[in-house]
């Protein structure tokens, strides 16, 4: 039924019949050619980068006498434009980053920023505790104590606890830290805060 429909449909209009084989026909392209297949693909010039807006419209003359006066200003001068547009503006102020205490590797504080590190002791509020070593006899009580403050399986304090000296407890406090040192030490282990 539905294929009697479709042919009947394309009886009654030929202009949109074209058969280019058997069984083949392009009822709605009637305009289609084919590509060359010998010819080269088309080159498109893309920009030298991407602008998301688009081309602009050139800056009017009074931002154009405006950048120059700002241009002619001496540089204390123009420190002090951003302050006073934010100001005048009512932008909030942004706040510095505090890169002090942070290590920024070889190319960054080396100098003056970390001279001053050094010179402010910062009081430690978060300690680490280290596994150093433990008797071979005691061994299933020091995976029992690593189980009971970390919350790890079996098999995972096992093999932490074989790897020694390892890190058990990161950021804890002083007292936990301690705490944490004296049962393994009543167990047969050695541990150490850092």
């Amino acid at each position: 039924m539905k294929l009697s429909v479709v042919f009947k449909s394309l009886r009654s209009y030929p202009a949109l019949r074209v058969v280019t084989g058997p069984l083949q026909s392009r009822a709605f392209q009637p305009d289609f050619i084919p590509r060359d297949p010998k010819s080269k693909p088309v080159r498109h010039k893309y920009p030298a980068f991407y602008d998301p807006y688009g081309l602009r419209p050139p800056p009017s003359d009074k931002i154009i006498r405006l950048a120059e006066q700002i241009a002619a200003l001496s540089p204390e001068e123009r420190n002090v434009i951003g302050p006073t547009l934010r100001d005048r503006l009512r932008h909030p102020k942004i706040q510095p980053v505090l890169v002090e205490g942070m290590d920024l590797g070889p190319q960054g504080g080396s100098g003056v920023g970390s001279s001053k590190a050094e010179e402010k002791k910062v009081e430690k509020t978060a300690f680490d505790v280290k596994l150093e070593k433990f008797d071979a006899a005691a061994k299933i009580k020091v995976i029992k104590e690593v189980r009971a403050f970390t919350n790890l399986g079996l098999k995972e304090a096992k093999d932490l606890v074989e790897k020694v000296p390892v890190l058990i407890k990161q950021g804890i406090t002083k007292e936990e830290a301690n705490d944490i040192i004296e049962k393994i030490k009543a167990v047969g282990g050695v541990a150490v805060m850092e």
